[in-house]
């Protein structure tokens, strides 16, 4: 950091003090390599490839896009790629392994690159270009990948590159998942290998019937705008099919196509194929009240049920089930008394201690997953057997695991430090750490976690840091997302940075995770079902309410909410239903009209809008547009994918035809996330400056 650097500018370069940290793990079966992405500094946006040798501890470079002659200039199916994953460095931003970890594959800038982890040796391969989502065959013999909506697989040597599938049109592609597979279900993959590598299973997605919709920069009239097929809530989905191609080297040999009710059960959540038994499809119903566990016969491509999750209003998914044990069990993750549990065969293996949030390792004998106790801002990771479950990470905070035969890799946040700390324990015995070149911050949060009202909501209280009481009454600040399954309030500083900033500016900040938030269970999560305005809001009201009467330096008359995306939508409808409370919003990238966003999300939570328009209108922000009597900014990216610009503009076209005032900031070019330096560092001081416009300083609300 410079001595210019304020904290705007220094999270702008640095995006949000994540470049150079460790991520991205994978453990070799015997323990004795971890491969991880890894920049080489804090403003380093470019990752590079590296190995750790676990018996020495020491850290070798793999594969480094500068030394390839390489400049990240990332394919259109690149960049969706990483729009859907959120992702927002270049570079080596995923990379593919053998089963033995010797192997690495990894596209950059559209070429394929393989690289012996034992040598360090990398080669470009003659592939088709663009490349995306290469993935080895389990041997290393093969790389698999997709290139212009077909499925191809070349030699590791370089040899005999064939396509698998090719579209017949070009609305069809092989083996990438669909957008709302990638934006909703978790799911980035859209093909897999069979265990002994004589297979692919693979996706074809048929967009014919689905919407498109036009992405125009209106900063740049000259460029042709960019249309998108775009499953809106309602609307025609991508036809999704599977099928299976038996391989020899990479000549196709067979073709089966895979049968299941596709008109009943549409959605395709989940594939799982290991030695341990059939390949597992995870499908869902379109209302996602019905997700059938289905296993394939590769010889037939027939399936039949071996589980079935129902649940009247949605079934949860949760990341990495189905899957097989060793034994050939099933493992799942299903809602079980008010819990998320974790069952094996059935067996319930977890209890009501524990919500479970996500299954990480299946091991011989026992599970490795992720769960909180009574504590949701607090993520812990347990290893479960039929015999005990044990927690092995201790100390308060958000841990993660990856785990390779007898080595594990743990990444421990906390309130203590600004970067996760990454520990490589063989058994439970610590071998080695993995550095980070994450740079440090100069704002130290001071984060005080609540449990505030009847709901004892999860909440945290940023104070200025050299407030006191005596000092008097402060403005206050909402920052929450309030959105499904995204929590805020968590035990780990890294979350709290801007929000410490803008409370060093004179606020009261406060987040709060209000129902359908998440870590608290199935009936947490459902709370909001047909609604989306009234318990989030409520709960941002409640828990100001609660935090005001415990603390008098709280100013009531001067209440400020922002937000993105979700939150966004909350902000606006915070200052739009609840005017007696909220006097100012930020309204980042916000969802105004639900009907406007993706089929799979919206129709979990509010149903289908052919058959419930009510319930729409209700949780529309446009018809409140006339109730504006306070403050409210509207900051949109032009080319947003995800959340559309149309948003925000017919938002504000509603507030100018009530005659209402507000404020519209676009952002052209900038899709859901804004990821050039200085449109991350002028952004917070824009938002700085319309609060500080609209609070008035003596008590009220500005004019």
């Amino acid at each position: 950091m410079t001595a210019a650097d304020t904290f705007p500018r220094h999270s702008a370069r640095t995006q949000g003090f994540t470049l150079g940290a460790p991520r991205n793990f994978t453990v070799s079966p015997d323990g004795l390599r971890v491969l991880f992405l890894r920049s080489a500094s804090g403003t380093d946006r470019s990752n590079a490839l590296w190995m750790l040798t676990t018996e020495d501890g020491t850290e070798h470079l793999v594969a480094d896009p500068a030394r390839l002659d390489e400049v990240d200039a990332a394919s259109p199916e690149e960049l969706a790629r990483r729009e859907r994953a959120r992702e927002r460095a270049s570079g080596i931003t995923g990379y593919t392994v053998d089963s033995a970890v010797s192997t690495a594959a990894f596209a950059l800038s559209g070429s394929l690159f393989v690289a012996d982890t034992n040598t360090g040796q990398v080669t470009r391969l003659p592939a088709q270009h663009p490349v995306a989502d290469p993935r080895l065959s389990p041997n290393g013999d093969r790389i698999a990948y997709t290139t212009g909506g077909a499925l191809r697989v070349i030699g590791s040597d370089g040899r005999d590159d064939r396509p698998v599938a090719e579209p017949e049109h070009e609305r069809e592609r092989w083996g990438t998942a669909e957008f709302i597979a990638a934006e909703e279900m978790n799911r980035g993959r859209g093909y897999w290998w069979a265990p002994d590598g004589s297979a692919i299973l693979a996706t074809r997605v048929d967009e014919s019937e689905v919407a498109r919709w036009s992405l125009a920069d209106p900063a740049e009239p000259a460029r042709s705008s960019n249309t998108m097929p775009y499953p809106a809530a309602g609307e025609a989905n991508a036809d999704v099919a599977l099928e299976l191609f038996e391989l020899t080297g990479t000549r196709v040999t067979r073709r089966v196509p895979v049968d299941w009710d596709r008109a009943e059960h549409p959605y395709l959540v989940a594939v799982h194929w290991s030695e341990h038994g059939a390949p597992l499809l995870a499908v869902q119903s379109r209302d996602q009240r019905s997700h059938p566990v289905l296993a394939l016969d590769p010889g037939t491509g027939g399936t039949r049920e071996v589980h079935r999750e129902t649940d009247r209003n949605w079934v949860e998914i949760k990341t990495g089930w189905p899957a097989w044990t060793p034994a050939g069990e099933l493992v799942r993750i299903s809602p079980v008394e008010g819990t998320y549990r974790l069952l094996v065969d059935g067996k319930d293996l977890t209890g009501p201690e524990l919500q479970v949030r996500a299954v990480l390792d299946i091991g011989d004998t026992d599970v490795l997953v992720s769960a909180s106790e009574d504590d949701p801002s607090q993520v812990h990771v347990y290893r479960v057997s039929d015999r005990e479950v044990q927690r092995r990470t201790e100390r308060p905070g958000v841990h993660g695991a990856t785990r390779g035969g007898p080595v594990t890799v743990l990444s421990s946040a906390d309130l203590e430090e600004l970067h996760p700390r990454v520990r490589v324990l063989r058994a439970d015995s610590p071998m080695a750490e993995i550095a980070s070149h994450a740079e440090e911050s100069s704002l130290v949060p001071r984060v005080e976690l609540l449990r505030l009202g009847e709901r004892e909501l999860s909440s945290a209280l940023l104070l200025p840091r050299e407030h006191a009481p005596e000092h008097g009454r402060l403005p206050v600040l909402l920052d929450p997302y309030g959105g499904p399954q995204a929590q805020r309030v968590l035990h780990r500083r890294h979350g709290y940075l801007t929000s410490q900033w803008f409370a060093d500016q004179g606020f009261a900040v406060l987040i709060t995770d209000g129902r359908g938030t998440g870590g608290r269970g199935p009936d947490w999560d459902r709370a909001i079902a047909g609604d989306f305005a009234g318990p989030p809001l409520q709960d941002q009201v409640d828990a100001l309410h609660a935090c005001a009467a415990e603390r008098t330096d709280l100013d009531l008359n001067r209440v400020a909410i922002r937000g993105w995306s979700f939150g966004g939508y909350l902000a606006a409808l915070a200052v739009l239903r609840r005017p007696d409370v909220f006097h100012t919003a930020i309204a980042g990238a916000p969802v105004c009209d639900w009907r406007l966003y993706d089929t799979h999300y919206t129709e979990r939570y509010l149903g289908d809008p052919n058959t419930s328009p009510e319930t729409y209108t209700a949780n529309s922000l446009l018809s409140d547009a006339g109730g504006l009597n306070g403050h409210l900014m509207l900051i949109h990216g032009t080319v947003d994918d995800n959340v559309v610009f149309a948003h925000s503009l017919r938002m504000s076209e509603a507030l100018t035809s009530a005659g209402k005032s507000h404020t519209l900031l676009p952002l052209p070019g900038v899709s859901h996330m804004p990821t050039s330096e200085s449109k991350t560092e002028n952004l917070l001081l824009l938002q700085l400056d319309f609060l500080r416009r609209t609070l008035a300083p003596n008590g009220s609300a500005a004019s």
